[in-house]
């Protein structure tokens, strides 16, 4: 039996079983990769969640919302969309930079989020009219294959 790397040359060559082996390596790689990891997928639906604060769409931050949402001082879910319809109206530029995300997943649906987040809004001049420093804290949980953030709670910082 040929091993399967031999030297030819100077160089390794694989041989017909060899091949054989790598391949399936890259498949099993590839097949791997391809499964949803559950903190990529929450990382990806936060993300969407920072594009709607900047899009000023607040029925698409909505749906990043569990039905059961609580905020600050009680604030739900219709209540946060108020805030949020309210601020991406006073504002006309509305910006949000989030600092790295501490992510702590709970199996097997729910995770914690911790960030600081800056908050800028003004009426389109180069330099903003408010900046507002956080400490936010979410929980969220899947459902249906879907990330939703049920609690938040945030703190100002500056």
């Amino acid at each position: 039996m040929q091993p399967a790397l031999h030297a030819e040359k100077g160089m390794w060559m694989l041989n017909r079983a060899g091949w054989k082996f790598a391949v399936a390596c890259v498949v099993l790689a590839v097949a791997a990769c391809s499964k949803s990891d559950p903190e990529q997928a929450l990382r990806t639906q936060f993300a969407g969640l920072q594009s709607a604060i900047e899009a000023k769409d607040a029925s698409a931050l909505q749906q990043f919302l569990a039905e059961d949402f609580i905020g600050n001082d009680g604030m739900d879910r219709r209540q946060a969309r108020a805030m949020a319809t309210m601020l991406m109206t006073r504002y006309q530029s509305l910006g949000v930079t989030i600092g790295p995300l501490d992510v702590k997943m709970q199996p097997p649906v729910n995770a914690q989020v911790a960030f600081t987040a800056m908050m800028t809004g003004g009426t389109g001049n180069p330099l903003p009219e408010r900046i507002q420093a956080y400490q936010v804290e979410t929980a969220w949980r899947e459902v249906g294959g879907e990330w939703v953030m049920y609690h938040a709670k945030w703190t100002p910082r500056l």
